[in-house]
């Protein structure tokens, strides 16, 4: 595997190794005073992220770091993109850097998969391995790895539960990346949203679809709320946010028609009082904090795959 672009080119075998691969981090790590481990000493990685992030930035940061790596941030911002500078010339700058991974994130969907093909190297070695922390309202494949592993760690396995999506799916790329996923690792996927905020082609995805929330909780082993992406509607997509609340929100009332065991996910950041209620996102059986340490450790099992390979392991 030389770059992590989508989800849909992991296979259940390879997912559930890198899910694997997350645990014996995570295990390598307990009881370590110093959080080091010399897996990738010698290697450079960089974040380039042309939007805002808190948990996906921090959480890449975090696992090179961990496995010893030299970790650059770069931004649009402070970039010699603010200047004009081309996404292509900004790639081949970082590549000829010295760049062993580029962390990419970016408004434009398909924009990773471009950055791939421009740094790719066709002599001996390739160019450097890139993977996609967001693109657009296509995919997040890492971030669709950390929700797999919460609900496995939370309900055992994967295979054979029924998993809703509920909320903003049409501008959402973490609804797209988790769809697929949880699919290919066997699980039924219900989308749960307003027609307006279905994507054209939806029929084509490995999914049911349901506009009735509290007709679908009580069958459910795990929900996945999303928030609503006010920055990417031009337009009305429901008649005010009261009433999407109302409508799809999860509150108290609805946390209580789930099953005893079923867990709550969010990808974050969460708009309390809209797409979940605060009582629900401050219950135990909200996975949010437990899906932002999962994040660590899945992009360090992502980064080690993607620059060392199969041979080896956490230690």
């Amino acid at each position: 595997m030389k770059h992590l672009l989508s989800v849909a080119d992991l296979t259940a075998e390879s997912a559930t190794e890198l899910l694997d691969e997350a645990e014996r981090f995570e295990q390598a790590l307990l009881g370590r005073e110093v959080k080091k481990l010399p897996t990738l000493r010698g290697r450079t990685i960089m974040t380039v992220f042309f939007e805002n992030s808190t948990r996906t930035r921090v959480s890449f940061e975090v696992a090179g770091k961990w496995m010893s790596a030299d970790v650059i941030n770069v931004s649009a911002s402070s970039s010699s993109v603010s200047k004009g500078e081309s996404l292509r010339d900004t790639a081949m700058t970082l590549r000829a850097a010295g760049a062993d991974a580029l962390i990419v994130r970016h408004p434009a969907s398909g924009a990773a998969h471009q950055i791939a093909q421009w740094t790719a190297d066709q002599g001996a070695g390739g160019g450097p391995a890139v993977i996609n922390a967001g693109d657009g309202t296509h995919e997040h494949p890492t971030q669709a790895l950390l929700d797999a592993l919460t609900v496995r760690q939370r309900l055992g396995d994967i295979a054979g539960r029924r998993i809703a999506i509920v909320g903003d799916i049409l501008h959402s790329r973490v609804a797209r990346s988790n769809a697929i996923l949880l699919a290919t690792l066997g699980a039924e996927v219900v989308l749960i949203a307003p027609p307006t905020l279905l994507p054209v082609g939806v029929a084509g995805w490995p999914v049911r679809v349901s506009h009735d929330i509290d007709a679908e909780l009580p069958g459910l082993d795990a929900v996945l709320m999303l928030r609503v992406q006010a920055e990417r509607m031009n337009g009305g997509f429901f008649p005010s946010a009261r009433e999407y609340s109302i409508t799809y929100g999860l509150s108290q009332r609805r946390l209580d028609l789930l099953p005893e065991h079923a867990v709550v996910l969010h990808p974050g950041p969460m708009l309390r009082g809209m797409e979940i209620a605060s009582s629900v996102a401050d219950s135990p059986k909200t996975a949010v904090l437990q899906q932002v340490t999962n994040g660590v450790h899945v992009r360090m099992a992502v980064l080690f795959r993607l620059l060392v390979g199969s041979d080896g392991g956490a230690s």
